[in-house]
């Protein structure tokens, strides 16, 4: 848990899930994986059991004890719907959420078929945001899913990119974050894929967050396209249902 976090589109990271496994192509080079390492060395209890998919109970309650309105992204080291968390933990966690209106809840999966399939017990309140990762176009199945669900904002991850995404169906998506991937074994994104994503967003009018170029350091390729960063984030007055 961090109450600043390094990760450009949020302010806290939040996990009451830690550890997962491999699904696709955006998995190979995990950042959590990497950071678990790190973070079991220097004797994090939670990180005990390693990448090991692993849920605290402790953890639950900690966004209630901060009473500064912040964004918060879920599981940052985790899936929240991965198929080993149980059910009743999930609805837990909503539950949590739902109790800390203050904050905004960013949650992000590649499971989107245990998401869609879990949406009608699921209790969406309005600041509670619900994304997917897309890396390449074969994952495109993940952005028909989530609009499947009850969730009041929606939006998509691309990132790591990892390959051209020459049309998307942005109806109903109200935020679409890009990123190259980063570390040691970083693949590498094309200018081009990233320019293509951006002009369907300012076409459709849906905010556009550029994250990184990514590489081996993504200090030194930094976070400009054209000239500028894009920052953009959804308009909580704009959005249905708020």
């Amino acid at each position: 848990m961090a109450d600043n976090s390094s990760i450009e589109w949020t302010q806290a990271t939040w996990n009451p899930v830690t550890g997962c496994s491999k699904i696709s192509l955006g998995c190979k080079n995990c950042y959590a994986e990497r950071m678990t390492r790190r973070l079991r060395a220097m004797g994090c209890r939670n990180y005990a059991r390693a990448f090991r998919l692993t849920v605290h109970e402790h953890a639950l309650s900690l966004p209630t004890t901060w009473t500064r309105p912040r964004t918060v992204f879920v599981n940052s080291m985790s899936d929240l719907f991965h198929k080993e968390v149980p059910v009743d933990f999930i609805l837990r966690v909503f539950d949590v959420m739902r109790t800390a209106p203050q904050h905004t809840f960013q949650i992000l999966t590649k499971r989107s078929t245990r998401l869609r399939d879990l949406s009608p017990i699921l209790t969406w309140p309005h600041n509670v945001w619900l994304g997917v990762s897309v890396e390449n176009a074969d994952y495109m199945y993940r952005i028909r899913q989530l609009k499947e669900t009850g969730a009041r904002v929606k939006f998509v991850s691309f990132e790591p990119l990892l390959g051209l995404i020459p049309s998307i169906d942005l109806d109903g998506i109200d935020w679409v974050i890009v990123g190259g991937e980063s570390g040691p074994q970083a693949r590498p994104m094309d200018r081009f894929w990233v320019e293509a994503i951006r002009d369907q967003c300012l076409a459709a009018g849906i905010p556009f967050f550029f994250k990184q170029w990514g590489g081996r350091s993504k200090k030194r390729t930094g976070r400009l396209l054209d000239g500028r960063t894009w920052d953009q984030m959804p308009s909580l007055g704009a959005l249905s249902g708020n």
